[in-house]
């Protein structure tokens, strides 16, 4: 980086290729809301996707905790035997 102010380079700058007058929709195009649809979806599937690994995992912990109950009830079962 030069830390020159008075870089021309282009970078960082938002260009609008349309006249202002042709670029007052802000809606978007059909493929503007079909993207954005896109992306909605996506964003559910991830979320439902992370959603389940939690599950997942609490499950995995939850089997891990019921497994270590039972082996140290039967320790403890085996040292009160002898």
């Amino acid at each position: 980086m030069s830390g020159n102010s008075n870089d021309t380079s282009g970078q960082g700058m938002i260009v609008n290729p349309k006249p202002k007058a042709d670029n007052q929709n802000w809606d978007g195009d059909d493929a503007d809301r079909a993207d954005r649809l896109r992306f909605e979806e996506e964003q559910a599937m991830i979320r439902e996707q992370s959603e389940a690994r939690a599950a997942a995992k609490a499950l995995a912990e939850h089997k891990l905790a019921e497994h270590k109950l039972a082996e140290d009830k039967a320790t403890g079962a085996a040292k009160n035997a002898k």
